[in-house]
């Protein structure tokens, strides 16, 4: 039975989850399990190659936010937090850990969010489990700059939303728990107190969850009332694609998003900030891949990029510093241009002052930031019939600069931030709604981000420069056989690349390279009836690299076959070690 372009459409790249059903197993007094702290060959338990979190020389205090919590439904799970008396602080450094476990059984990757004064310090997506895989795992975080909400009591809330139950005739009833803490480690003389925030404000949804948007117009906003004496601030934002949007990278154009199968608005997608309704900065937005994305095979064991812990992406705002000490209230606000029902959004708006002085004056100098970008499409696609054959390609290109100044304790300090964001992407097609023949579709899209804050008078003069690269490639098709079965096959190379530098007077003081890449392979055989029968040739590796002026060095690279872990070579001494 050949599949209705309805179904078939975008539907193609999600379906698969649904139609993943296995036998499912009951669980009964099920409890977080926690995953071994070094990579187990042979496991099918999610893994990745990124490096544990450095941790300072001293002993820790550790305050656990929840063990064993139970997420079977879609309520908040509300949590209390006292800070430790042990270690009063100052702190070199806080990390947040979490252990997951999802029961064996049926059940979709979730979306995981972690709130502490309504501050998010934990947001990244679920594994999926099998009817015989119960998969378990750990992520942990350096969170040392949300150190002014640690300093009180507060209330937290912790957001998995699960449906355990009985859909559509569907049984799920794989269960999520978990476990989370912080680790708390006390300044000495090796380890300095860290310099952290003065203030740090939550921007989510009304709910104080991450909050939705639907299309380009749709905000979360924030009211500041902040003190009179900012000097920096910066806005850390995570914008993650969901339902329609979950693949915005295969969308096309509205006129052809039918004919092509797929979502519309383009594959061109921008996170925008704002200060009192007026342009302030761009994040761009990654593109995540969840383990139930395309294949779930594809990322069982080792899942995509960052897919079981988001990295946020930080905003500098410290032009703005001069507007938001004039006493009066503003308002920041997040939105994702071309938002296609939809993103969720959720940012820490991070506050340094002034400890010299009350009162801080100052004001915009320059910003050539326009309200939204102009993307450029492209469009050859051939109809011969029913069949649809040719490219789509989209780019935009974004440069701006953006300067203010503020009259400081330590004299007038300028600090001006200049962009380039440039974004591309090239779609493939070969698609045929009324035929067994192939349906396929490539995508390459590339998005960077070269950035440049030079800060000017005080005591010093600086430059920070920062370039991202975000590209993915993602082959994909569908082949229905002459027997009436089909045969997905798709193939995914996703990265992440981070090149930083800092100037103080002059003097390049600190350097760093970071890049992780997943690469993943898999073909999914179905019956007539879109059962999943076996899957072929899985294979997926990722590798993490990272260095710095400083010396330290991380280089490891995890390889998987037939859904277990084979091979894990590297290490923090960027060795070839292998263990096999």
């Amino acid at each position: 039975m050949r599949m209705t372009a309805n179904s078939l459409g975008m539907r193609r790249l999600t379906w698969v989850t649904a139609a993943f059903l296995l036998a499912s197993v009951s669980a009964v007094g099920a409890q977080v399990v926690i995953a071994p702290s070094t990579p187990q060959i042979g496991s099918s338990n999610p893994v990745t190659a990124e490096p544990p979190v450095p941790r300072p020389h001293t002993k820790p205090c550790v305050v656990q936010l929840f063990q064993n919590l139970e997420f079977a439904d879609f309520n908040t799970k509300a949590f209390s937090y006292t800070p430790p008396t042990a270690c009063p602080g100052p702190w070199a450094k806080v990390v947040f850990t979490a252990d997951f476990t999802v029961t064996a059984g049926r059940q979709f990757d979730r979306t995981a969010a972690f709130y502490l004064g309504h501050a998010s310090i934990y947001y990244g997506t679920t594994a999926e489990p099998r009817a015989t895989l119960s998969p378990s795992w750990h992520v942990e975080r350096d969170v040392t700059d949300l150190t002014p909400i640690f300093k009180a009591d507060q209330t937290g809330e912790a957001n998995i939303g699960n449906f355990v139950g009985v859909s559509g005739g569907v049984t799920y009833n794989g269960i999520i728990y978990a476990n989370a803490a912080l680790e708390f480690y006390p300044a000495s003389w090796q380890d300095g107190p860290a310099v952290t925030p003065d203030i740090v404000v939550p921007v989510n949804g009304t709910g104080g969850d991450a909050g939705t948007l639907n299309t380009t117009s749709d905000q979360i906003t924030q009211v500041l009332n902040l003190p009179m004496n900012v000097e920096r601030v910066y806005l850390d934002v995570i914008a993650q694609s969901q339902s329609s949007d979950e693949f915005w990278m295969f969308c096309v154009p509205n006129d052809v998003a039918g004919e092509l199968l797929s979502c519309g608005n383009t594959a061109f997608r921008e996170t925008e900030v704002t200060i009192d309704g007026k342009p302030a900065g761009v994040a761009p937005v990654y593109p995540w891949i969840y383990t139930g994305g395309i294949d779930p095979y594809l990322w069982e064991p080792i899942p995509g990029v960052q897919t079981l812990d988001f990295k946020p992406y930080r905003v500098d705002l410290t032009p703005f510093a001069g507007v938001l000490d004039d006493g009066n209230p503003h308002t920041v606000g997040v939105g994702v241009f071309n938002a296609n029902s939809y993103f969720l959004a959720t940012a820490n708006l991070l506050v340094y002052t002034d400890h010299g002085k009350q009162k801080v004056t100052g004001g915009i100098l320059q910003n050539t930031l326009t309200a939204a970008p102009n993307p450029v499409v492209s469009q050859n696609i051939t109809a011969s019939g029913s069949a649809y054959t040719g490219t789509v390609g989209v780019t935009s290109k974004r440069n701006f600069q953006i300067s203010g100044y503020v009259m400081t304790s330590h004299g007038r300090v300028e600090t001006t931030v200049q962009q380039s964001v440039n974004f591309s992407s090239m779609q493939e097609f070969d698609v045929n709604p009324n035929t067994d023949s192939p349906d396929i579709q490539n995508a390459q899209q590339l998005t960077t981000v070269d950035s440049e804050t030079n800060t000017r008078g005080g005591y010093y003069s600086g430059k920070v420069e920062k370039h991202f690269a975000y590209p993915i490639n993602i082959n994909y098709s569908l082949v229905g056989n002459s027997d009436g079965t089909y045969t997905q096959t798709t193939s995914v190379d996703q990265q992440y690349r981070l090149k930083s530098s800092q100037e103080v007077n002059r003097y390049r003081a600190y350097e760093s390279n970071v890049s992780n890449e997943a690469k993943a392979a898999d073909t999914l055989n179905f019956d007539a009836n879109f059962n999943v029968t076996g899957s072929t040739g899985s294979m997926t590796t990722q590798t993490y690299r990272s260095h710095d002026s400083f010396g330290r060095c991380y280089n490891r690279t995890l390889t998987a076959a037939n859904h277990v872990l084979t091979n894990v070579s590297g290490g923090q001494d960027c060795g070839s070690h292998d263990h096999r």
